[in-house]
């Protein structure tokens, strides 16, 4: 049924009358006011031209013309749009819709900041773990040793010590004559327990090397006396300074002496960690980011996807592409002629191959030469053009060798929380992230310091998922 547009009240409606703005071709039309309402139609259609040039534009006019001349000159001023009337306008604003310029170390934790609490959870609770031994890193105190000693049997002996630390340019002779004057008496030099005072009557005035310890104190473990606490810390704490953060404790197990190493350094295996910091797992900041690519996570290289084109291919049937020709197929014959020394799958698609049987393509053995070193050759060989052409065919932007595309360095993914590293948690999935962090165990004290962050976490995670962006 056909309304006349003059008659529609302009109280509950926007009405435009014979618009002619670009290529509206006298459209008249009514609009409820209050209400979400969406314009569509085909490219070139006229969309913009009503909903910028005409409403937009006219509902800015007359509000700028409602200001003070002092606040005109502030604003631009829009031209009215050929347009025969337009009742009820209400003042207007339009949102510009633009793309967005992404950093290319832009990642959806970044952008959302979920990543942000992350990396302070991480700092506050992240518990360092050895990569040799796979035991957890501790800064050890005197209260360690202390409770320690207290947690032995009744009666036992104990013997506190420290290795002796040559100071300086002295020799074991200078510093034992120290130490003595000091008021130390006892040693362990040798593997065997020494006066020193015996110990330098017969030492060279040159040695210098030797795993020598200096003896603290002797105590028996006697729980009732009120004193015993006390005196193991002392002596505890006179072995940390002696032993520049290192104090060992004897003991006995079944007859057999055994050994407590107490260090106040952050070390294990023979490593001085770095302790868990907001910077050390910020890929923006180069005290965090991987050495090699930056905190980018991939490098210039030679591009996977290039070298293998069709992964539905095996290495017999010429998956690596860089191996084919006259010269270049001999590289391929090496592995084929040795792949049964190593049991190397060489009729197994490309794209079912492990992880290692992958690595060992990429990196070769004692028994063939792998990608990599092919390309070290090209690469020798680079002062002829063929091998230029053939570098740059085959050079693209690569997973970063030393982070594996985390962006973090190295040691950031030694600390843990719950059993896994952050490198972990940030390739895993929206969804399981969101559960990984609502079925975290942690123990009271951790509990504690994480509350208001995992709270952070699990509420952007969960808006994330209920979105639609659980994947």
């Amino acid at each position: 049924m056909y309304t006349d547009i003059n008659k529609i009240s302009s109280r509950d409606y926007i009405v435009v009358v014979k618009s002619r703005v670009n290529n509206l071709k006298n459209l008249s039309v009514a609009l409820p006011r209050n209400k979400l309402i969406v314009i569509t139609g085909l490219s070139g259609s006229g969309k913009s031209s009503l909903a910028f040039d005409t409403l937009y534009a006219d509902g800015q006019r007359r509000y700028v013309e409602s200001l003070s001349s002092y606040a005109r000159q502030f604003l631009g001023r829009m031209d009215k749009p050929d347009v025969d009337a337009i009742k009820g306008i209400s003042p207007a604003i339009a949102i510009e819709q633009k793309v967005k310029t992404r950093n290319p170390r832009s990642t959806v934790g970044t952008s959302t900041e979920v990543y942000e609490y992350i990396k302070l959870l991480y700092a506050r609770i992240g518990k360092t773990y050895s990569p040799i031994s796979g035991r957890e890193v501790k800064r050890h105190s005197v209260a360690d040793v202390v409770e320690f000693a207290k947690g032995l049997p009744e009666n036992m002996s104990i013997l506190i010590y420290a290795p002796i630390i040559l100071n300086g340019d002295r020799t074991l002779k200078q510093q034992l004559t120290v130490l003595m004057q000091q008021g130390f008496s006892r040693m362990i030099y040798k593997g065997k327990m020494e006066k020193i005072e015996d110990v330098l009557q017969h030492i060279s005035s040159k040695e210098k090397k030797g795993a020598n310890y200096l003896v603290i104190d002797r105590i028996i473990i006697d729980k009732e006396d009120p004193d015993m606490a006390s005196r193991v810390a002392d002596s505890a704490q006179t072995a940390f300074y002696e032993g520049q953060g290192t104090c060992l404790v004897d003991y006995t197990v079944n007859d057999k002496t055994k050994t407590a190493t107490f260090s106040n350094k952050f070390e294990l295996d023979g490593i001085i960690f770095e302790e868990p910091s907001v910077n050390m797992f910020t890929f923006n900041n180069p005290y965090g980011a991987c050495k090699t690519c930056e905190g980018f996570g991939s490098i210039i290289g030679i591009d996977e996807d290039l070298v293998v084109p069709n992964k539905r291919l095996s290495v017999y049937d010429n998956c690596v592409a860089c191996w084919k020709g006259e010269k270049m197929k001999e590289w391929k014959e090496e592995l084929l002629a040795n792949a049964y020394k190593f049991d190397f799958p060489v009729h197994k698609p490309y794209y079912r191959l492990s992880e290692e049987e992958k690595e060992l393509l990429w990196n070769g053995n004692e028994y063939f030469e792998g990608i990599h070193a092919f390309f070290r050759y090209v690469e020798e060989q680079t002062y002829k053009i063929q091998y230029r052409v053939m570098l740059s065919r085959y050079r693209g932007k690569t997973k970063c060798p030393d982070c594996r595309g985390t962006r973090l360095r190295k040691d950031a993914n030694y600390v843990k929380i719950s059993g896994k590293a952050i490198d972990e948690l940030v390739e895993m999935q929206l969804e399981d992230a969101y559960h990984f962090f609502e079925n975290i165990k942690l123990n009271k004290h951790d509990r504690k310091v994480a509350s208001r962050l995992l709270v952070e976490i699990t509420n952007r995670l969960k808006f994330l998922n209920d979105v639609g962006l659980g994947y």
